[in-house]
């Protein structure tokens, strides 16, 4: 019984908590290293510009004169500013 359980557990870690412990770990330094004027991706799909940030929450501007405040966890991904935006235009 013991044979079969040692590399099961390995595989559990090697396969699901290893990856979800880096995952978080990037995650966590990209909301640390994020500055003023970088465009982000909130966890609900919106996508703004931050125009203050604070230890545990920015403020981001949604719209022109829309200004939202934000817990920092909360952002999902920062774009560059080099990245371009897939067109909407193809047709299916």
């Amino acid at each position: 019984m013991f044979i079969f359980l040692v590399p099961m557990i390995a595989l559990f870690y090697f396969l699901i908590l290893r990856p979800q412990q880096q995952q978080v770990k990037k995650h966590k330094a990209m909301i640390e290293s994020v500055k003023r004027g970088e465009t982000v991706v909130l966890s609900n799909g919106m996508i703004g510009k931050i125009t203050r940030v604070e230890t545990d929450e920015a403020m981001v501007e949604i719209a022109q004169g829309v200004n939202v405040r934000v817990i920092k966890t909360m952002i999902a991904d920062v774009r560059n500013r080099t990245d371009v935006a897939a067109a909407n235009d193809a047709k299916a």
